[in-house]
């Protein structure tokens, strides 16, 4: 029987994939935006965070730079905040 990882070992998997993304655009884009808002995040913020995850990085990245809309579960305050990339620093 496995155990579901506590909240910081959430983050922590989280913060791994955010930034493994493959492409150093997608690591800057993802990544900046968790390293960012993470902090505030519910639980449902979390789950929300984590289903974007389980997406291509170019849809992510479309979905940013809204060149492609989203799908509608995403749609909220999160996506809004993802769209404004004010949190990519190079």
């Amino acid at each position: 029987m496995t155990s579901r990882p506590d909240h910081s070992q959430r983050l922590g998997r989280m913060k791994f994939r955010a930034w493994h993304r493959g492409t150093r655009e997608a690591d800057y884009m993802i990544g900046g935006f968790f390293d960012r808002y993470h902090a505030e995040w519910d639980e449902e913020a979390m789950r929300w965070f984590e289903d974007l995850l389980d997406h291509d990085d170019v849809d992510v990245m479309a979905w940013a730079l809204q060149t492609q809309d989203a799908p509608e579960r995403f749609h909220g305050p999160l996506l809004e905040r993802l769209q404004r990339i004010d949190y990519v620093t190079i």
